[in-house]
């Protein structure tokens, strides 16, 4: 749960980015923008996750540790973010004439459940090597 709520903010912080810079930026590359608001919502997630979604993981941790992890985080959902966001938002905007933000939500609702499988198995995994918390 904790980690749809998360999610759900993300999606509040990469439209309202997506937004943001392409009315106050006429004419960007609509791949630069989506760039722009995925890189944005991921460090927001990254932030919350960290203090909140897998606390039991990242308590006690080092500066070195998260920045192993934003790292890690960034490798795998930021690039599966980007990649899928970008790709999906151009093509749906270019090719079906789909309005920016709606396509933007569609690519951000594909990526979704393999952002969750990266996140929880390399991102934040568990801080026994191998072993996985509770519950999973």
């Amino acid at each position: 749960m904790k980690f749809n709520a998360v999610s759900f903010a993300g999606i509040g912080v990469q439209l309202l980015a997506l937004y943001l810079v392409t009315a106050a930026w006429k004419g960007i590359d609509l791949r630069l923008a989506t760039f722009l608001a995925v890189e944005t919502a991921i460090l927001h997630n990254f932030a919350w996750h960290e203090i909140w979604t897998w606390r039991d993981r990242t308590r006690n941790s080092h500066a070195a540790a998260r920045l192993v992890r934003l790292l890690r985080f960034n490798l795998s959902t930021g690039l599966l973010s980007i990649a899928g966001n970008v790709l999906i938002t151009d093509a749906l905007v270019r090719w079906a004439g789909w309005n920016i933000l709606v396509a933007n939500t569609a690519a951000i609702c594909l990526c979704y459940v393999a952002n969750f499988c990266l996140s929880h198995w390399f991102a934040f995994r568990h801080p026994k090597a191998g072993s996985l918390p509770e519950g999973t």
